[in-house]
């Protein structure tokens, strides 16, 4: 199968294709990179394809942050029977959905002190996992504050 550069870019933008489940809808970007890897990208088609995306998405990227969205083209063809392929990495504020998640099962089990034996046995101490849970509470917050903030120009 011959991927276009504009179907390849609509795969690394699918939520369906992210590593953590996350819906881009529910945060917004912070940075952003496209890699493309293949012996006949051409540079005109990506800086379009980058184009189109910083114009469809541009309410999904923070305003605070100028040129938030990078591209780069690696010359070199993937393997012998793929002709290109793409790497998409990204910092959405999205992600707090993850962390809050995961904050709410770490409350629930230290709640019942599940497991705290085998971690106290190996020399850990309660103030530990609590200052953890802050760690992460805090971490929550702070994308959040990175979501809300907007530009003043005065």
């Amino acid at each position: 199968v011959k991927l276009t550069v504009q179907e390849l870019t609509d795969q690394m933008w699918s939520s369906k294709n992210f590593l953590a489940n996350v819906r881009s809808d529910d945060g917004k970007y912070l940075a952003a990179s496209c890699s493309y890897r293949g012996s006949d990208i051409s540079s005109q088609e990506v800086e379009d394809e980058m184009a189109q995306i910083q114009q469809k998405l541009s309410e999904d990227f923070v305003s605070w942050i100028p040129s938030n969205l990078q591209s780069s083209i690696i010359n070199v063809q993937p393997l012998d029977d793929i002709a290109m392929s793409g790497t998409f990495v990204a910092n959405t504020t999205a992600i707090k959905g993850v962390f809050q998640r995961i904050s709410a099962q770490f409350a629930k089990m230290y709640k019942r002190k599940a497991f705290l034996h085998w971690y106290k046995g190996e020399g850990m101490d309660e103030m530990e996992f609590q200052e953890a849970d802050k760690n992460v509470r805090d971490l929550i917050t702070e994308y959040q504050d990175k979501q809300d903030a907007e530009v003043n120009i005065d």
